[in-house]
């Protein structure tokens, strides 16, 4: 996956995902065209605890989100 496309999905995910707005991806390849990007980062919960959080995203070689899902 070249950097293009991996800042295109970047932005996406940034948009709906303020919060991750400074983390950068992990990328891996699953099968062929097809891409895993994990973002960590943290968040506070209301009682002020803090919690890690991730958000996996599979795309394409260009660029194109397929599914994207978050943990709790």
């Amino acid at each position: 996956m070249d950097q293009k496309s991996v800042e295109k999905v970047c932005k996406q995910v940034y948009r709906r995902f303020p919060p991750f707005d400074d983390q950068l991806p992990k990328v891996s390849k699953q099968a062929e065209g097809r891409y895993l990007l994990v973002f960590s980062g943290s968040a506070t919960a209301p009682d002020g605890k803090m919690f890690q959080q991730k958000i996996r995203v599979v795309a394409t070689e260009d660029g194109r989100i397929i599914k994207t899902s978050m943990s709790r």
